[in-house]
């Protein structure tokens, strides 16, 4: 049984149709992961699951619930893309209260220091950057030990070394048995943490897959690009096996192919004794599916 079913979501705000006809389902234990470019409807979906919003049509089953039911608020963390807290609350007093709403809170003092918040815990809100605010967001969805958590733009705010430390955070909190809805744009975040994916346009859901699976139906292919030691004749590169085209771009060159195209091009320069310098070796991302599915890049979404 899948801990979380979405059945032909829809919701609209007046005439505007946020989710058309979204479905999907989330296994335990994966980090389930929602992309899809602004206005796409991935908000409206999450804050669906999370009970925040009554869908107008279509179902959504959360543990076998409805996702306002009571029992679940013991069951589910939700770290939103915005939310606030009293000015003159101190992080130490928000983890303190968030703690005492749950039978078995996890320690937040070793929340706070994941998150590098030790240092600001007698800090009130006000006085907060915007990524430590979201860092005490994120530590106040995982302060209840939740069974579930959504996670709505974890690391939009946070410094690279920051997000780093808290994708190493949530990947400790999936081993330990969590089940994760992650929301996001970061394509490598996507790639590093999450099972699956869903791709939303438009309200709807236009791929489901793993990172490695939508990549696959974008390209199979590699680019090689190199500088030849010493002139390289095209017709050195077209014959092997494997490669599509040979391109030239001033004195690079570059090489298109598939399957094993690397390994048979720099054996085929080195049995001519040419070095290929500044070697790089291009292949599909998941920002090219992401461009190929919605039709724009993931930094204008």
């Amino acid at each position: 049984m899948p801990v979380i079913d979405v059945k032909h979501l829809s919701k609209r705000y007046g005439g505007t149709v946020a989710v058309a006809d979204v479905s999907f389902t989330v296994e335990a234990g994966e980090i389930f992961g929602i992309l899809g470019p602004n206005g796409a409807g991935k908000t409206t979906t999450v804050e669906c699951l999370a009970g925040l919003r009554t869908p107008d049509g279509g179902t959504v089953s959360v543990l076998g619930c409805e996702p306002r039911d009571p029992q679940l608020r013991q069951s589910v963390g939700v770290q939103l893309q915005e939310s606030s807290l009293p000015d003159k609350l101190t992080v130490r007093e928000a983890l303190e209260l968030w703690s005492a709403f749950y039978p078995q809170p996890a320690d937040w003092r070793q929340l706070a220091a994941d998150l590098g918040l030790s240092g600001k815990l007698g800090e009130r809100y006000a006085k907060l950057s915007g990524g430590q605010k979201q860092r005490l967001s994120i530590a106040l969805a995982l302060v209840g030990n939740p069974r579930i958590a959504i996670l709505d733009e974890l690391t939009t705010g946070l410094d690279p070394q920051a997000r780093r430390d808290t994708w190493e955070l949530i990947a400790g909190v999936r081993d330990r048995g969590v089940t994760i809805v992650l929301v996001t744009h970061f394509m490598e975040e996507a790639e590093r943490l999450c099972d699956r994916l869903a791709v939303i346009d438009s309200g709807a859901v236009v791929a489901l897959d793993t990172p490695a699976g939508l990549v696959a139906r974008v390209s199979a292919e590699q680019r090689i690009r190199f500088r030849p030691s010493v002139p390289v004749a095209d017709e050195l590169l077209t014959g092997l096996d494997g490669v599509r085209e040979v391109v030239r771009h001033g004195p690079q060159v570059e090489v298109v192919g598939h399957g094993n195209v690397l390994q048979v091009v720099t054996a085929a320069l080195a049995a001519h004794e040419i070095i290929a310098n500044d070697l790089r070796v291009e292949q599909a991302s998941l920002d090219d599916a992401f461009v190929r599915l919605t039709g724009r890049a993931a930094e204008e979404a």
